[in-house]
């Protein structure tokens, strides 16, 4: 059997990282094409390469430069429509562009079809999960709507992944720290440590992770700290709570925002950024037996704590900036279960 060193001819390794490419000369210019079956040197040439190499050989000569996703995929990062994107709406679809980018680089728009991009969804759900399968297809949609604005895809060509079913799957509830796990966190992370600090201005205030870290240190009058929401545009005055008053005063002011970067890793100061509070949460959350609350699940325990507390919907919604639809949906759980109790007590007083 032929080996890896022995490769077909048009198909060649590159030295810097052994990844395999299709090279041929197409009207005086040679294109180089990532293949899709890739395998070690040390192992036999398998029957797909010479497969996908027959293919590549009678295919139509390579998508001209500019007209293929991959020059749809920068466009679409250099519009405004992606630059004024909120940085972690950003940062999640930079999670699925560069494999776009890879796989689907070198196709014009138009190859790519309906039934691809189903099986595609199909075949995510089953390597990842299907939330992550429908969120890449939204992606690979947007990316295929800009081809459109791009005139690669006529009228009558439609957008290949859009109106396509989402895949259905069982939603986990998110659920509130128990209040043995807040105080765990609470010993584990003492006042002073950013991981102490973020928590108790999720917890005290009972904001979005988003809102919490554009806090600034200008933002705090007194006793209160001025709440501004990007998702409903809602202002706030909140109080400190004790633990979130300690929290402050244990850390030092080095920037406009409370929570800065790591200052150990970057010579620019700034906010600290979603990725890596979220990143430094996740780890403080494995190390308190915590994994299975999250950060958001901050704002479900503010707004339970409040309602344990005795406060109405209305006083609720005064501190988390919640309809009273959706302070009742936060504390549903907790509410049926305070509900139970008491009903069960009157019925014992028959």
């Amino acid at each position: 059997m032929t080996k890896g060193k022995e490769l077909p001819s048009y198909i060649h390794r590159r030295k810097r990282d052994g990844v395999l490419l299709f090279r041929k000369r197409y009207a005086g210019k040679i294109v180089e094409i990532r293949l899709e079956t890739q395998f070690s040197e040390d192992e036999p040439v398998p029957f797909a390469l010479h497969q996908e190499r027959e293919r590549l050989l009678n295919a139509p000569s390579p998508v001209p430069s500019g007209k293929d996703v991959a020059a749809v995929i920068r466009a679409y990062r250099a519009a405004p429509k992606y630059r004024d994107l909120k940085r972690r709406t950003r940062d999640d679809y930079e999670k699925h562009l560069p494999y776009f980018e890879d796989k689907l680089g070198h196709l014009a728009p138009r190859q790519i079809e309906r039934h691809h991009a189903i099986a595609w969804r199909d075949a995510w759900a089953k390597k990842k999960s299907a939330h992550f399968a429908n969120y890449r297809l939204r992606v690979l949609s947007i990316v295929m709507e800009h081809a459109k604005d791009m005139g690669l895809l006529t009228k009558a060509e439609e957008n290949p992944a859009k109106g396509i079913k989402a895949l259905k799957y069982e939603k986990q509830d998110r659920e509130p720290w128990p209040d043995t796990k807040v105080a765990e966190f609470r010993k584990a992370y003492p006042y002073g440590t950013r991981e102490r600090t973020l928590f108790e201005l999720c917890l005290g205030t009972g904001q979005r992770i988003g809102d919490v870290l554009r806090m600034q240190w200008g933002h705090i009058r007194g006793d209160t700290i001025l709440v501004s929401q990007s998702k409903t545009g809602a202002r706030l005055e909140i109080p400190l709570t004790p633990h979130l008053a300690a929290a402050l005063d244990a850390i030092e002011r080095k920037s406009l925002f409370i929570l800065t970067k790591d200052m150990s890793k970057t010579k620019r100061p700034g906010q600290w950024e979603y990725r890596g509070a979220s990143d430094a949460m996740r780890a403080a959350r494995k190390a308190v037996g915590a994994e299975a609350y999250d950060l958001h699940g901050l704002r479900y325990t503010a707004a339970v704590e409040l309602l344990l507390a005795g406060c109405s919907d209305d006083l609720i919604a005064a501190v988390t900036g919640q309809s009273a639809a959706m302070v009742r949906h936060y504390t549903r759980h907790v509410r049926q279960r305070v509900r139970a109790r008491e009903a069960q007590q009157r019925r014992d007083r028959i």
